[in-house]
């Protein structure tokens, strides 16, 4: 029997994770055919999620709790608990109720065409900051990761056993999920399905997490940020020369021409603006570089909970 492993990062869900279990559990036991297994990471919630966790794997053997010792972000919350999975298929999806487990199987009955299935949703119950967070998201994957223009990629998702494998063997900082899966396989597809409404409780993407989200993935797999910075720089030492020879042609022709303060002043700021703007961007590579080799780590378990009695007991 093929059995499918679930791994769901949590922060603030202490009412939500419930639910989400129950209906995961509803729905395996009523399609028939599988084992499963549920990892619950949290990521070091403020609220009482970890409770929530301990009492939810009291009730059912097939759960882990992974409490995490400091809140390292979503990406690497599911990192953690992929170093848990023992399925045959992972799938991946929210602890807010919107990602409906109840429709796990439209995914998860495309494993076998398809190493990786995302779902797309119809319409989307996101705030328009949210959904602004995501096009942009969507625009930086084309470019960056070459992902397909027409893929969608979301945070609910199905896969094989051998991807998540592949995305295991990425041991530094600063994991970005969707990179290192799409650049696993390239029999990836969408899958339709609905789009709830949250339970209770905001999103947990403020526009700083967006913002260092962003620059995770312009810098993690790609180095086209920094070949942007050459053009840049040749670009406007282009421009630069260009004006330097007009302002001398300039003064040949008439020598009475002034020699104008405020555009030197202008182009001296914008000069200046571009060479701390690169400068950024190129410390911003060497900085993750610097950290990567000081062995950051992606996550810090505090400690784990399960109650089954085919676990490790390094897992207990």
């Amino acid at each position: 029997m093929e059995k499918i492993s679930f791994v769901i990062p949590c922060y603030r869900s202490e009412k939500t994770i419930p639910i989400v279990v129950k209906e995961i559990v509803d729905t395996v036991t009523a399609h028939g055919g599988y084992d499963y297994e549920i990892i619950l990471v949290n990521d070091s919630s403020p609220d009482n999620v970890m409770s929530s966790i301990e009492a939810l794997c009291r009730e059912n053997p097939k759960l882990l709790g992974v409490n995490l010792a400091s809140n390292f972000g979503q990406h690497s919350a599911i990192m953690a608990g992929f170093h848990f999975v023992r399925g045959d298929i992972v799938v991946c999806l929210d602890d807010d109720g919107q990602t409906p487990a109840n429709e796990m199987f439209r995914l998860i009955d495309k494993i076998g065409e398809y190493d990786l299935v995302f779902a797309e949703y119809k319409n989307k119950h996101h705030s328009g900051f949210r959904n602004f967070g995501s096009k942009v998201n969507d625009k930086m994957a084309q470019w960056l990761i070459n992902k397909p223009k027409e893929l969608k990629i979301m945070s609910y998702f199905a896969c094989k056993r051998f991807v998540v494998d592949e995305v295991l063997r990425y041991r530094n900082p600063y994991p970005y999920i969707s990179g290192l899966l799409i650049r696993t396989t390239n029999k990836v597809c969408n899958v339709e399905i609905d789009h709830r409404d949250r339970i209770e409780g905001e999103s947990g993407y403020s526009l700083r997490k967006l913002l260092l989200l962003w620059v995770n993935g312009f810098t993690s797999f790609s180095v086209k940020p920094l070949r942007i910075a050459t053009i840049v720089g040749v670009l406007t030492a282009v421009v630069g020369f260009i004006y330097g020879l007009y302002i001398i042609i300039n003064k040949i022709v008439n020598p009475q021409a002034p020699l104008g303060y405020s555009s030197t002043m202008a182009a001296m700021l914008f000069i200046g603006g571009m060479i701390m703007l690169l400068l950024g961007m190129i410390g911003e590579y060497v900085g993750r570089i610097y950290i990567s080799m000081n062995n950051s780590p992606q996550y810090v378990i505090r400690n784990t909970v399960c109650y089954g009695d085919d676990r490790d007991e390094a897992q207990r």
